[in-house]
């Protein structure tokens, strides 16, 4: 008897120790505070401020204004999470990053969800329906800054290359061919000189046997 009272005794301790460790790590994990993965919104703040402005309140073009950066910078978050997500759990699986940073990253994850439907309630509270549209029209407008950001970029790279290589180079013209052709290679408008022409089509840089042969010909 006393021989199948030890595994049952032990099976009992063992489980009963499990249980209680769960149970109070869940406990303290639920309690805890993670670091914030978002240091802040400053975006949401500045609405939130010109929301509660009274003394005069704020014009429903800049509230809409405000909203839409709102939801723009929320859209950036979206996209970093999608990024990080992947690449942290891979992480954590290898034990290279701790559960804190995990865990803060659900909770921004969770705190987004939240935060994207407050948007949407708000667009909906200036015109109804807008809260649908509200997101894709941030992306867009995203889009279409990372698109100016990288034309203003070259145009500054093109300037700075005109500076160097085109403004203080000294253009040479030994033909018309060749100055055509450097003042194309400098981004300058490309001009057909005129006396690059003769009167019948031809070049002017003819030579004297075949002028003599032609006015044979011509008489």
């Amino acid at each position: 008897m006393a021989s199948v009272l030890v595994p049952v005794a032990y099976i009992i301790i063992v489980f009963g120790g499990l249980f209680v460790f769960s149970y109070f790590y869940r406990k303290h994990t639920s309690t805890q505070v993670y670091e914030p993965y978002f240091p802040s919104h400053p975006e949401r703040n500045t609405y939130v401020t010109l929301l509660q402005k009274t003394d005069p309140p704020a014009s429903d073009a800049l509230l809409k204004s405000a909203l839409v950066r709102r939801a723009m910078a929320d859209v950036h978050r979206v996209m970093r999470i999608r990024e990080d997500k992947p690449a942290l759990q891979n992480l954590l699986q290898k034990g290279s990053i701790g559960d804190d940073l995990w865990n803060s990253l659900l909770n921004a994850e969770k705190e987004l969800e939240a935060e994207i439907m407050e948007v949407v309630a708000e667009a909906n509270s200036f015109v109804e329906g807008w809260g649908q549209v509200i997101f894709p029209t941030a992306n867009e407008m995203i889009a279409n800054e990372k698109m100016r950001a990288v034309f203003d970029h070259t145009t500054i790279i093109k300037k700075d290359l005109e500076v160097k290589y085109g403004l203080k180079t000294k253009i040479i013209q030994p033909s018309t061919s060749s100055a055509a052709h450097s003042k194309a290679m400098n981004g300058l408008v490309p001009s057909i000189a005129e006396s690059a022409v003769s009167s019948d089509g031809e070049g002017s840089s003819t030579s004297p046997a075949k002028a003599v042969k032609k006015a044979k010909k011509r008489k």
